[in-house]
């Protein structure tokens, strides 16, 4: 989803005062205390040969359809790992 520009700068020009709020819940330390900071991942651009009917069915799944071929070769990963132990 994308913003227009003018749309943009009416949400930048609301006062923080103007900001409902209420249904946000607190953060209280029980929040904090099994918080992480999560470095993202970092990725590298390569060049990869897929079948034409793969690649159509995760295209067919709209934008971001690169994001999701790494994530089902993540769970895989993360499956043949725990498979492991």
């Amino acid at each position: 989803m994308s913003i227009s520009p003018k749309r943009l700068k009416e949400i930048e020009n609301i006062s923080d005062d103007a900001i409902d709020t209420s249904d946000i819940p607190e953060l209280d330390d029980g929040f904090w205390s099994k918080a992480e900071v999560v470095k993202p991942l970092t990725k590298t651009a390569i060049s990869i040969r897929l079948d034409n009917d793969v690649l159509d069915w995760f295209k067919q799944q709209g934008k971001g359809y690169q994001t999701l071929i790494n994530a089902v070769l993540r769970s895989y990963v993360n499956h043949q790992e725990n498979k492991e132990l």
